[in-house]
């Protein structure tokens, strides 16, 4: 206004405000218009412009042709141009005319308005060269251009006559072009020449999209209508951004880290050097070592730590400033609707208003409300984007350094440690930064709302807010409380995983045992104290719920009090209450946030130091090995006076070693265990610090560990790694390490998927492969690790001829081999032999063995052995199984599925291992929440929905009471009843406080009862599940179950059910005060709940699909890095490091590829819902507006700061209806084995049993056959035996003969199919499995013992008395072992028994079956494990304390059964031969065949 006292100084300003706003017609004066209004844009343009410029110079995208719509839009821009200037002529052409004195305006205004539309024409076509397809900058000019013309042309409407006909066409001319460039402006280019995105099969949509489809996120829809309409899949989703890939993002963070870690080490070397500098005159040598000292020392003090904040600010924090522009704004914003309602109730009380003011309030309403949610959704996108970054930036960088990391500095952080930097502390980061601005932005709300409500109330908003400060140290001791309970719950339940994971892994040995009921109650013991701390979190949760809910009542209602009571003058009207109602409102959520982002920020920073030291683990030394090809030098590696160590502060575990190593040799290494071979291997890999000396390689290295690294991939890419396919060489490569006759049985030949570490591969097969990918690479040196260890004899014999020897494939290489096996020897040029870390001798064989040095003494230790070895390693041959696919239940199946898959046509299918976690599709039934609630106990369940009616009530009337209390009439400047009014509204809150509590407990309560329900019925039917389920289900998925759907059911599902029920039920309320208040709203509400609905359903079955994929490709990344960490010096011994980063980054690419579309999936929905509460909010005051003649100003405020509320009530309400069944899903999972086969009954009520059955021992077999699985063949068939009671019988055949299938089909693991057992003459079929189970004994194969005590591994059910148990564990060899222990019986048993030999376990097993003493025992003998002192005091034990029972023993070594009554002797599953041992050799059989092989004969 002021530009009217320059211009025109005859008007009064109050003329002009009547003019502009008391009035019925409001105008602008003519002045304003051509001032402000032309320069506003003006103004935005010149402002913006240099920015832009510098940035669109800096992100050059490519180059865009000239297409139509560039053309017209720099037509538009040139014609606009033209017409100022016209303007400006006709102007200059006017004052020639001489019509009297021209106002200056008309001459700045146009002149500056065409230099103006010619900036823009430029701009325009700057864009262009940059590759912008669509300007926010441009098209904000333009609308503001048409914002400004829009009002003179409407006051030029109104004035009618034409002042001056050549301005009024222009003008007019001048608007259509206007909004010609506008509409121009809101359409997208073409792509820039060149880019990305062309060579993309699936671009992103969003580089192409245009402004105003980006900041409304509308380029999404179309992959949402295709996840409407189908399940989405892997090949729907867009590449991701390339500012966004690994490849950008993680070498930025990497380097920004590497100039911290520079800037800290620059200062420390200077110093080191100050004293050699400073010592060149004698005279003050003194002195200048004092001082070079004290530099030292100062330095010390100041060491700083390379700041990985730093790092991450300069690489995130130009990008995430944004955010905090778009956070400041939409603070500000927030203040807007208060204030709106404030002027929209100040307009209803004044009557005489004009009503054009409150469409005016209406419209700047919505606007306000939308550019808010705009901006929200934008501020939200940039820290979603940031987070997203970050993670992949921490996920490469972890990556990167753990491959170079020092071997010293690897050993301080284990692989699971390690694995957390990138998931766990990765994914704090992600949740810290959307809170991040909290920190600046909580305090700035709090100080704007506090002005507002002093402004409205005065002093009296202090009780309020000394209210709300008391609530925080209440909700921060909630805090501290829940914290310790989650710790002590957490505690709880590792435990019972850990318990879990054994039972699961020991199963076999439960059920043959029946020990199920025991470990069910241990487990269930540990649960129920679970659930007791879950309890009192629950009660804790319920508090801190009512002081959330309560806290705006509370604070309303000590404001409203004190400020009623103050002073009989002070009169709560419909403004100052509503006013006051809508800010609390707002001050609620940055006073409940602030605690959550600073525990957020603790938790980063914690993770922040963990990575900072991670990252400065020191590096291996780059330099250690010399690596040129030394021409001309004979030698392929030499080392001189070298000196090795594991780290820099250990002594060297190398010494003084000198080894020169002609080209094309094989060398092998001897020594005792632990005197340096392995190390030897790794001082030439430079794995070790080199403390003194040199060493040089020639050539490329490969390396084969002496634990075999095998990749989770198929055979193929495992020998291939990473080189190029060449068929004929891959062939001999094969053949030569004896991989053929695997392949055969391997399901799917070479294309077999090899489980993680190899799982589905035996020891021997893993070594062939690890060598087979060394042979394959064909490299210069080769470096073996005694790859012969694990193969049998024969094998290794055969690779040793085909690869390693003088005539194998690798004969003119340099070859270092480190080896036990004595027999290879002879054939090697140089024997290296190692005592302690130095090479004390060194020549060929039969040097070395005529000088009587430390190698003939080695010799004469392992010669011994070696015999022995070569004697068990021939029967070894034959029992050794083929292959051991996945743990199955016996060695006779294994053989069995090799020979029928064997048969199969080799597809990769069949290579598959188990079947995987498959992720559901589709909606959930609603009766998961039928079982659920049952699940709760139904009066319970309408229970808590009774109170959350009643709360919700009381809150609609203690609001509507207090809307009727603020339209009291006022007398004599008083409010007659105030103290009454008060009083109810009082009561009203504190019913309604009694409500919630008592809700929040039933629902917590509730969700206990159901979560003990839940885990107790899977229990008992995973429990309940044949030994085949176990072997079908990966273990993973069942712990998965017991561990994370537990949880879910435990914590998160009660806590959404309550919001949900919340929000939903803050939603109806605020619709029925709304249609209360202006009953025209019933017309709006059913379209736009329809639309709600739709845009929900819509998004839902999107965003459900997207958070599947995600987290499907989630393991995918860890998995990787986890065998990468098992892998390092193989990867760095191959140079393989840059395949396995990028491998890495696809991996963190391809999950990110996911998680992008959810991020901007959860904007989109957020934007839509947004958009529909606006128009609700917008409606309501509009019709408000419509009837204020007929409303009171009280239920008009009620009715519209209901409607505020209810746009963030809506996008909660879809957040939470999304998140329930996201999560419901847990207790379909949970529920889905109960539809499981199971086993038969446990017990028979009442028992048929005789007792003390058996009393005798016979067991008579009529016909038996059993199979695996209902789609393969018998394993055994007709199998016809009966043995008399006390009889000992041994059972013989190759492996896959059928010899555990039959102690299977004893104990009923595999129920007959044909045929029947009979012990003492009782069918066992008729029985109960315990009954069967406890009557009769197995010590199996595999010891298993479980962590717990020696006691309860012995006697889980406490049934026998501890005078019992000694005796038992004497007779087993182990009472001496366990009075020596300190806590004698009660000793804990380790994890799988680890703090107890192999041996020591074997006894434990053989005390278990002594304290049972039944009269049948099944001896499954193990294979090698057993060391031959173990064997012979099994035996010995056996055959004095069962001298009158059956035992059946199945035997690997034919020694033991060689004393026995008879041999039943199987073959491919049918019985061969049955007789007494000597009978048997007398025959020639097989079993004579087989003594032959041992030796026996």
């Amino acid at each position: 206004v002021p530009y009217q006292t320059i211009l025109i100084p005859t008007s009064s300003e109050m003329r002009d405000w009547n003019r502009t706003w008391y009035t019925a017609n409001p105008d602008l004066t003519q002045c304003f218009q051509n001032t402000v209004l032309v320069w506003l844009p003006c103004l935005y343009l010149w402002l913006c412009a240099p920015i832009y410029f510098i940035y669109l110079r800096s992100h050059s995208r490519g180059y865009i042709c000239m297409s139509h719509l560039n053309k017209a839009k720099t037509t538009v821009g040139f014609l606009l141009w033209i017409i100022c200037w016209a303007d400006v002529f006709y102007s200059f052409w006017e004052r020639t005319q001489g019509s009297g004195a021209l106002a200056p305006v008309y001459l700045i205004s146009p002149t500056l308005l065409g230099i103006t539309m010619l900036l823009a024409t430029l701009l325009i076509q700057y864009e262009r060269m940059k590759g912008v397809q669509s300007s926010g900058v441009m098209l904000n000019f333009w609308l503001l251009a048409v914002l400004c013309a829009t009002v003179t042309f409407r006051s030029k409407i109104i004035q009618a006559t034409p002042v001056c006909v050549w301005r009024y066409t222009t003008f007019y001319i001048y608007y259509t072009l206007l909004l010609v460039a506008l509409f121009l402006s809101c359409l997208s280019d073409q792509m820039p020449l060149f880019s990305q995105s062309i060579k993309d099969t699936n671009p992103c949509p969003e580089a192409g999209a245009s402004f105003l489809s980006r900041i409304s996120f509308w380029w999404i829809t179309s992959m949402m209508v295709t996840g409407y309409k189908r399940p989405l899949e892997e090949k729907d989703l867009w590449s991701l951004n390339p500012e966004d890939c690994s490849k950008k993002v993680v070498p930025h963070l990497v380097h920004r880290w590497n100039t911290e870690c520079q800037k800290v080490k620059r200062p420390e070397e200077k110093t080191l050097y100050s004293p050699k500098r400073a010592s060149r005159t004698e005279g003050k040598e003194s002195r200048v070592v004092e001082e070079s000292e004290i530099l030292i020392v100062k330095n010390h003090q100041k060491t700083r730590e390379p700041s990985l904040f730093w790092a991450l600010c300069l690489t995130f924090g130009p990008y995430y400033l944004i955010s905090c522009l778009y956070k400041f704004i939409q603070d500000i914003l927030m203040f807007v609707g208060p204030e709106i309602l404030r002027l929209l109730i100040h307009f209803i009380n004044n009557s005489g208003a004009p009503s054009w003011q409150g469409y005016f309030y209406t419209a700047l309403l919505f606007i306000c409300t939308c550019l808010q949610t705009l901006i929200l959704q934008k501020y939200f996108h940039v820290c979603f984007v940031t987070g997203m970054r970050l993670r992949t930036a921490v996920i490469g960088a972890v990556y990167r350094k753990a491959l170079v990391i020092s071997s010293a500095a690897r050993r301080t952080s284990t692989v699971g440690e390690i694995v957390n930097l990138m998931s766990v502390d990765a994914q704090r980061f992600m949740d810290l930064i959307t809170y991040l601005n909290m920190i600046w932005s909580a305090p700035l709300q709090v100080v704007l709302a506090l002005y507002f409500l002093w402004q409205n109330l005065g002093p009296s908003v202090l009780a309020g807010v000394a209210v709300m400060i008391l609530m925080v140290p209440v909700n921060a001791v909630i805090a501290m409380k829940t914290k310790t309970y989650q710790v002590a719950q957490m505690k709880s339940k590792d435990n019972r995983i850990k318990l879990m994971n054994e039972v699961l892994n020991g199963i076999k040995v439960l059920k043959l045992y029946a020990w199920e009921l025991a470990f069910k109650d241990k487990v269930s013991a540990i649960r129920e104290s679970e659930l007791r701390v879950l309890k009192k979190t629950a009660y804790l949760g319920a508090v801190s719920t009512f002081t959330w809910v309560c806290a705006p009542f509370l604070v309303a209602l000590s404001t409203f009090a004190v400020y009623v009571l103050i002073d009989e003058n002070n009169v709560l009207d419909a403004q100052k209450a509503f006013v006051s109602l809508a800010l609390f409102n707002i001050l609620r959520f940055p006073l409940n946030m602030l605690p959550m982002v600073i525990s957020s920020i603790v938790q980063a920073s914690v993770s922040m130091k963990r990575l900072r030291v991670f990252l400065s683990h020191e590096e291996l030394q780059e330099d250690s090995v010399e690596r040129k090809a030394v021409s001309g030098s004979p030698y392929s590696i030499s080392i001189v006076e070298g000196a090795f160590s594991w780290s820099r502060t250990e002594s060297p575990t190398l010494r003084s070693l000198n080894v020169c190593i002609p080209e094309g040799s094989l060398v092998a290494v001897v020594g005792h265990v632990g005197s340096g071979k392995s190390s030897l291997l790794s001082a030439l890999l430079g794995e070790m610090e080199k403390l003194e000396g040199t060493v040089a390689v020639k050539g490329s290295v490969a390396y084969v560990p002496q634990q075999a690294w095998i990749q989770n991939a198929t055979l193929k890419d495992n020998i291939v790694f990473g080189q190029e396919r060449k068929e004929s060489w891959y062939l001999r490569v094969v053949e030569a390490c004896a991989l053929l006759p695997d392949l055969e049985v391997l399901p799917a030949g070479d294309s077999t998927e090899i489980g993680e570490k190899g799982v589905n591969l035996s020891g021997g097969q893993k070594q062939r492969v690890s060598l087979a990918r060394a042979v394959y690479c064909n490299c210069a040196v080769y470096l073996l690790d005694d790859p012969l260890s694990a193969v049998d004899a024969h094998v290794g014999k055969h690779i040793f001829d085909k690869v390693i020897g003088p005539q194998g494939l690798l004969k003119d290489r340099t070859r270092v081999l480190v080896t036990h096996g004595l027999s290879y020897l002879p054939q090697a040029d140089l024997i290296l032999v190692m005592v302690d870390g130095k090479i004390t001798e060194m020549g060929s064989y039969l040097e070395l063995m005529a000088r009587e040095g430390a190698f003939a003494e080695f010799l004469r230790t392992y010669a011994t052995a070696d015999q022995a070895d070569n004697n068990t390693s021939k029967t070894n041959t034959h029992t050794r199984c083929p292959l051991g696919v996945q743990s199955s239940s016996s060695m006779a199946q294994r053989g069995k599925e090799g020979e029928v898959l064997g048969k199969k046509a080799k597809n990769a299918e069949v290579g598959k291992l188990t079947e995987a976690d498959k992720a559901n599709t589709g909606q959930v039934k609603l009766s998961v929440f039928w079982e659920y609630m049952k699940a709760i106990g139904l009066l319970l369940s309408f229970i808590s929905l009774l109170f959350f009616f009643t709360h919700h009530l009381a809150s609609l009337f203690s609001n509507y009471w207090l809307s009727l209390w603020t339209d009291d009439p006022v007398i004599n400047g008083t409010q007659p009843n105030r103290q009454m009014r008060l009083g109810v509204y009082g009561a009203l809150g504190l019913s309604q406080g009694i409500a919630v509590l008592c809700y929040s407990l039933s629902v917590s309560i509730g969700g206990i009862l159901a979560s003990r329900y839940l885990h107790q019925t899977m229990l008992y039917d995973v429990l309940r599940s044949p030994m085949s389920f176990f072997e079908r289900t990966p273990s993973g998925n069942l712990v998965n179950r017991f561990a994370k759907e537990t949880d879910t059911i435990d914590s998160v599902i009660p806590s959404i059910i309550k919001m949900f029920m919340g929000s939903m039920f803050n939603v109806l309320g605020a619709c029925v005060i709304i249609l209360i208040a202006t009953p025209l709203v019933a017309i709006i509400i059913p379209p736009l709940g329809l639309l709600y609905f739709f845009v929900q359903r819509f998004y839902v079955s999107s965003s459900r699909q997207l958070k599947r994929l995600e987290s499907v490709s989630r393991s995918p990344v860890y998995t990787h890095f986890n065998e990468t960490l098992l892998g390092t010096t193989v990867i760095r011994a191959f140079g393989e490091q840059h395949r396995f980063i990028s491998e890495s980054d696809r991996r963190v690419d391809h999950n990110q590829k996911a998680y992008y579309p959810s991020i901007v999936a959860n904007r989109w929905l957020a934007i839509r819902l947004e958009f529909v509460g606006n128009c609700i909010v917008t409606f309501a005051a509009l019709f408000a507006v419509m009837a204020r003649e007929s409303l009171s100003p009280g239920i008009m405020g009620l009715s519209i700061s209901y409607a505020l509320q209810l746009t963030a009530s809506l996008t909660w309400l879809v957040r939470m209806s999304s998140d329930i069944e996201t999560n419901i899903v847990a207790v379909e999972k949970v529920k889905e084995y109960s539809d499981t086969e199971k086993e038969a009954e446990w017990r028979h009520e009442p028992s048929s049993l005789p007792p003390g059955w058996p009393t005798g021992g016979d067991i008579e077999i009529r016909g038996l056959g059993l199979r695996y699985r209902a789609d393969q063949d018998l394993a055994i068939r007709n199998i016809t035996v009966s043995i008399q009671a006390g009889e000992k019988v041994g059972i013989v055949g190759r492996t896959g003969a059928g010899k555990s299938s039959l102690t299977l089909g004893l104990f009923r693991i595999i129920e007959a199919a044909e045929g029947q057992i009979f012990i003492d003459g009782v069918d066992i079929a008729k029985l109960g499995l315990h009954e069967l189970r406890s009557r009769i004994t197995i010590i199996p194969q595999d010891p298993v013992v479980f962590s717990g005590s020696l006691r309860m591994n012995l006697d889980p059910f406490d049934s026998y008395s501890d005078e019992e148990v000694w005796r038992a564990l004497e007779l087993a060899h182990l009472k001496s072992f366990v009075s020596g222990l300190p806590d004698k019986l009660n000793h804990e048993c380790c994890e799988g028994g680890e703090n107890l030999s192999l041996g020591q376990r074997q006894l434990l097993c053989l005390a278990r079956a002594l304290l049972r003493k039944t009269k049948i025992l099944v001896l499954d003998e193990a294979t090698a494990a057993v060391d031959l002192e173990t064997d012979n005091l099994i035996q010995s034990t056996i055959r004095t304390q069962f001298e009158d029972c059956t035992v059946l023993t199945i035997a690997h070594r034919l020694n033991t059964i060689m004393d026995y009554t008879r041999v039943l002797v199987l073959d491919k599953g049918e019985v061969a031969e049955f007789d007494s041992p000597s009978a048997l050799i007398a025959n020639r059989g097989i079993f004579y065949k087989m003594a032959k092989d041992s030796g026996l004969v």
